[in-house]
């Protein structure tokens, strides 16, 4: 293996001269000439510290590729490390196929070198820019996540995943090595888990690189792995004991596969230990840079302006012997570029790294079959989650290879239980008698962690697959900076030919903030809206459909999107059915309309009821039942928003209204009321710059609540009819004096309703019983 192991440090040794290379320089790619002040950026951003490692551990993978033919992605932890995977796409001939003005020559060096972390050019982490990358290096704590959804019903893929020791300290990763517990080593692949342990964060040293290593293997043998620690700061010692490591590793990791046992495997992992910033200066100004937390980022920050620093830099990089590394053209040498794979088993060009290169659409049952009869609006009721769990049931059966169900131990409490007349949970762990379907091969992955379930469906997602996360409306929170990162990846990939849309990230919150009452305050949060509004229009969708059969048809078009993030809110407690099946399909097409059967004239109105949610659209209905009787002659349209964002100007959004479309809805000039599942102030954001703004009142959540009765909830924040009367007395001119005695009604029937709940601990049955008659 000596002479193999000579052209594999010769090969590490270009990743990482490339890697400096675009960290410092503008120009004078290899060093052809003394290095000059002008050859340096004027700004020095990027992270040396984690690169070589990540570098090393590339250079192994390769060899072992095309020793085994392996089917393998290379996930990046340490996302700083973004040079370094640059580097090695650029080696393998990738960065130059999908980027043909990168060529592999000088020239095209020099423009490696000039874009990184540089105005107009790549960003300094591991982005979606990078080929091969499915993880955004942004920010630490999923990458052993998106390693795990990335095998799930990849039977033959081999994700190699590098922990840094840093982002090992998150919440996150500390329970990610618990996904073995959900793999099967049937039907998914395998996730080979690389702990790097380079001793420091930015200014820290680091936990797991500081504790005893028997007590580290300990940890780690209790999360289910055996380690297989590799250590040392000389290159070919450590060569040759981790190219050891990784041949044993590999082949457990065959055996298993081969002959899966009747008992969750113990998959082996790697603790790797080498220096921080190993290879680079060891000294800068007389104080120790190498193997502490001062390589973090750039180690001679002064090279432009510092001729000391500009000769050490000089000489780093001519350290690594360019010039038997490159030819006179500035190609790689032949030699070492027959260490790497070919097409499609290089880690940069697998297909699973671009998943909408792999995306198969799903077999998608009819919805239509799934729905609830309406013979007339507003008068009988239907569990719309159950129902919805019946299709979805369908979606499950027809999709063994490409769908699966993520929450927090929800599904059977968001009333979704009908997937598992033909599937069951997924669980490799033991199995006791009384267990409810838990199997190795179930399609529903259950984990009282959002973090997991998340950054289990995102790797999924990533890598050309489907599936939908369900959770309670409130702890959806959890995940918000994830959503973030998500967000941010289809809205930066969407730019980038290369990569394929991919299959959306699909929301269904239930238990939501409405129907909390049992639960109380902690359990009532519809903020999570807000949050989603807050990303780009091009990627997000937020769906409020009233009743079953709204539910059926939004759930249909979100499974068949690509590269959005969908969030649909929808009650898990029976609510009237207002729609058929036919109606809601053009309702929801629309996103939003007038239901001319709960208004009171088919022209110019003088108020327009708005709703948007299921108990809001509740609440609306009977507001306007009232008015219908107790205020004949008042002339009342009644409007219901599902797609929230037809809200605003289709100069914002793409699903937006033009203002003459709102207007005529909403009219220029009458007093608009609007129940809101949300926080009021959402919808004022939406539309601030709509003709009639001044007149819009909207109700919803104030952050009032506790345990109490679900129309008391409603009563708590303003939202209920009784109320929605009162606010359409004291806004519609016309109404004035003369309906002083209805609102004083209003008031009485308030307190009422509350003093029946007092007494009896229930709400007065009828307005719990409400139907429209």
């Amino acid at each position: 293996m000596g002479e193999n192991l000579e052209l594999l440090d010769a090969y590490w040794r270009a990743a990482n001269y490339l890697s400096v290379g675009q960290i410092y320089l503008l120009d004078n790619p290899l060093l052809r000439e003394p290095l000059r002040a002008e050859h340096v950026k004027p700004r020095l951003l990027g992270h040396w510290g984690t690169t070589p490692g990540l570098t090393l551990l590339y250079a192994h993978l390769n060899r072992a590729i095309r020793a085994r033919d392996l089917n393998a992605l290379f996930v990046t932890g340490p996302g700083h490390g973004g040079p370094g995977l640059v580097a090695n796409a650029y080696l393998e001939g990738t960065y130059s196929e999908v980027y043909p003005s990168v060529t592999e020559d000088v020239d095209g060096m020099r423009a490696l070198f000039r874009q990184f972390s540089f105005p107009g050019g790549i960003p300094s982490h591991v982005a979606p820019e990078t080929p091969g990358s499915i993880h955004e290096g942004g920010e630490l704590g999923y990458a052993l996540l998106h390693a795990y959804g990335a095998v799930f019903d990849n039977p033959d893929l081999l994700a190699v995943c590098v922990v840094g020791d840093g982002e090992a300290e998150t919440g996150p990763l500390a329970a990610s090595w618990h996904s073995n517990k959900w793999l099967d080593p049937r039907r998914d692949g395998v996730v080979l888990p690389v702990l790097h342990l380079n001793g420091y964060k930015i200014a820290n040293p680091t936990v797991l690189a500081r504790i005893p290593t028997d007590e580290l293997a300990a940890l780690l043998r209790g999360y289910g792995y055996a380690p297989r620690f590799v250590t040392g700061d000389q290159p070919m010692a450590v060569h040759e004991e981790l190219a050891l490591t990784l041949d044993e590793v590999l082949d457990e990791i065959a055996a298993i596969k081969a002959d899966p046992p009747t008992r969750r495997p113990t998959w082996p992992m790697i603790v790797l230990r080498t220096p921080k910033g190993w290879t680079g200066p060891k000294e800068v100004d007389g104080t120790r840079v190498e193997g502490t937390f001062r390589a973090h980022q750039v180690p001679l920050a002064g090279t432009r302006t510092d001729a000391g620093h500009r000769a050490q830099l000089e000489e780093w990089m001519r350290g690594y012997e360019p010039e038997t590394l490159f030819d006179e053209t500035g190609r790689l040498r032949p030699e070492l570029r027959a260490l790497a794979p070919e097409g499609t088993r290089r880690m940069s060009a697998n297909p699973h790294t671009n998943g909408g290169l792999v995306l198969r659409d799903l077999a998608m049952p009819d919805f239509r079959r799934h729905a609830v009869t309406v013979d007339r609006p507003g008068v009988e009721s239907s569990p719309a989650t159950t129902v919805l769990g019946a299709f979805l049931r369908d979606v499950v059966a027809r999709n063994a290879d490409r769908f699966r169900l993520f929450g927090p131990d929800e599904v059977a409490s968001n009333r979704l239980q009908a997937v598992f007349d033909v599937t069951d949970r997924a669980w490799n762990a033991a199995v006791e008698e009384g267990d409810d379907h838990l199997a190795p091969g179930g399609r529903v992955l259950e984990v009282l962690s959002e973090h997991l379930c998340q950054g289990w469906l995102e790797g999924y997602l990533l890598t050309g697959r489907h599936g939908l996360f369900t959770s309670y409306e409130a702890f959806i929170h959890i995940v918000d900076s994830m959503l973030n990162q998500h967000a941010k990846w289809l809205k930066t990939t969407r730019a980038i030919p290369w990569r394929a849309p991919i299959a959306s990230l699909n929301y269904l919150l239930s238990s939501h903030v409405w129907r909390q009452d049992h639960n109380g305050f902690s359990h009532q949060d519809p903020g999570f809206l807000d949050h989603v509004i807050n990303k780009k229009a091009e990627i997000t969708r937020v769906y409020l459909p009233p009743d079953t059969n709204t539910l059926l048809s939004t759930m249909d078009h979100c499974l068949r999107s690509r590269h959005y993030v969908n969030v649909v809110v929808a009650g898990k407690q029976p609510q009237l059915s207002y729609l058929s099946m036919d109606e809601a399909v053009a309702h929801c097409t629309r996103g939003l309309g007038i239901w001319d059967w709960a208004g009171t004239t088919d022209g110019d109105p003088d108020v327009v009821l708005a709703c948007c949610g299921d108990v809001p659209t509740l609440e609306t209905l009977a507001a306007a039942r009232l008015l219908r009787e107790h205020c004949p002659d008042l002339k009342v349209r009644v409007v219901n928003v599902v797609d929230l964002m037809r809200l605003q100007p289709d100069r914002e959004h793409p699903h937006g209204l033009s203002d003459d479309e709102f207007d005529a809805l909403f009219t220029p000039d009458k007093p608009v009321v609007l129940a809101f599942h949300g926080y009021p102030w959402l919808i004022h954001r939406l539309t601030y710059s709509r003709r009639n703004h001044h007149n819009l009142h909207v109700r919803g959540y104030k952050e009032e609540g506790t345990t109490t009765t679900p129309f008391d909830m409603v009563m708590l924040n303003d939202l209920d009819r009784f109320h929605l009367v009162m606010d359409v007395i004291d806004r519609v001119p016309s109404l004035g004096a003369r309906a002083a005695p209805l609102r004083q009604r209003m008031v009485d029937a308030r307190l009422a309703a509350r003093a029946y709940t007092r007494e009896h601990g229930e709400d007065d049955p009828a307005i719990a019983q409400w139907t429209w008659q």
